[in-house]
C-alpha cells in the first residue's frame, strides 16, 4: 500500500519549502545583486541547452502544487547549445542541483517551452511550469 499524505498539513508545507529553496538568495560580492535559483534545460544526454534564471520569487504554492511565475515578464534565456530539450533541473544560486528529473515539452510537461527544438543563440521561453507533490 502506498503512503497517502494530507494536503493541508504535509503537501503544502513541503512544496513551500521547495519554493523557498529555489528562492534562496545570496548577494553577489562583486555586483551587489541578488542571485536566485535557475532552471537548466538539457538534452536527454544531460547536455545543457539553456539556463533560465528565476525571478526573485519563483512561483506560488497552492495545495500540493508549486506553479512557476512566468508573467508579467516571461522567464527566458538565450540558448548556449543546440539540441532537443528533454529534461530540466533546478539549481540553486551556487549551481548545485536541487531538483532533477523534470520533464520538458510544449504542453503537459513539468516545464513547458515555446519550442523543444533549440539552436544556439535562440531565445527560449518557459510558457508554464509546475511541480506537483507525489
Amino acid at each position: 500500500m502506498s503512503v497517502v499524505y494530507d494536503t493541508t498539513t504535509i503537501k503544502t508545507p513541503r512544496m513551500q519549502i521547495v519554493a523557498d529553496i529555489i528562492d534562496s538568495l545570496t548577494v553577489s560580492a562583486s555586483t551587489g545583486s541578488h542571485l536566485a535559483g535557475k532552471l537548466v534545460i538539457q538534452t536527454s544526454g544531460a547536455a545543457t541547452l539553456v539556463t533560465i534564471p528565476f525571478n526573485t520569487t519563483c512561483g506560488t504554492v497552492s495545495g500540493a502544487v508549486l506553479t512557476f511565475s512566468v508573467s508579467p515578464s516571461p522567464l527566458s534565456g538565450v540558448a548556449t547549445g543546440t539540441g532537443t530539450a528533454a529534461i530540466a533541473v533546478i539549481q540553486n544560486n551556487a549551481s548545485a542541483n536541487r531538483i532533477t528529473g523534470l520533464t520538458v515539452g510544449t504542453s503537459g510537461s513539468d516545464i513547458n517551452l515555446n519550442s523543444t527544438s533549440i539552436t544556439i543563440s535562440q531565445t527560449v521561453t518557459i510558457t508554464s511550469g509546475t511541480i506537483t507533490h507525489g
